[in-house]
């Protein structure tokens, strides 16, 4: 009996959910110009519109274009993230969002002339890390896991070989909003596109443990 609950923990596990359909997601912040095409999100990015809460600049920001769906429990997600970047701290990648006092926000920014992998944590105030790259990049995939109380973000330049760049605390047992977000704060727009938006589900680890431990 043990053996098959976790065959089926394992199955559940493996299942993915596929590509989202972007067209039964919902807007925060609607930009003026967008498309979805074959599953490819395209947008012209809100001039001067952000996500930021007080620290280091002393002001809060919660006006950025954020396409999202909401999930409960445990996930990874994860989508494909372009963007011509031109303006100091153009921005695009996905958001994980509770609500205005707690996201994280991960994908590329545009800072001194360079690309970064960026990630921003914000639990009433926001903090922010960044890898430069050297070069630019034509496109970044970003992935998030959700386990319990934590998110680890990871990015690839292939969808085969991720690098963690943040492990994050986050409450757990709380629906959480999950999407594609970008932002321009100095500039006056730029295009950001996104493909192969997915999310799948994971079984919750107490509830799999709990089972393990209780199979006759």
């Amino acid at each position: 009996m043990k053996k098959i609950i976790i065959a089926i923990a394992a199955m559940m596990a493996s299942q993915m959910a596929g590509a989202q359909s972007l067209d039964k997601m919902q807007w925060f912040n609607e930009p003026e110009q967008w498309t979805i095409d074959d599953g490819r999100l395209s947008m012209t990015v809100t001039p001067h519109s952000d996500y930021w809460r007080v620290s280091h600049y002393g002001f809060t920001v919660d006006d950025a274009p954020f396409l999202y769906a909401t999930y409960g429990g445990e996930f990874e997600a994860k989508v494909k993230v372009s963007g011509n970047y031109r303006t100091r701290f153009d921005q695009a990648g996905m958001m994980l969002r509770i609500d205005h006092e707690n996201y994280i926000k991960a994908g590329i920014e545009y800072v001194d002339g360079k690309c970064n992998l960026s990630v921003v944590v914000t639990h009433k105030t926001s903090d922010w890390s960044v890898i430069t790259l050297e070069q630019a990049v034509p496109y970044v995939w970003i992935k998030a896991i959700r386990r319990l109380d934590a998110v680890e973000v990871f990015y690839s330049f292939d969808d085969i070989h991720y690098t963690m760049m943040r492990n994050a605390w986050m409450q757990d047992n709380t629906p959480m909003q999950v999407g594609m977000m970008a932002a321009c704060p100095d500039g006056e727009g730029f295009e950001a596109s996104f493909e192969s938006f997915e999310v799948k589900h994971l079984p919750d680890a107490r509830r799999t443990e709990w089972l393990e431990r209780n199979a006759d």
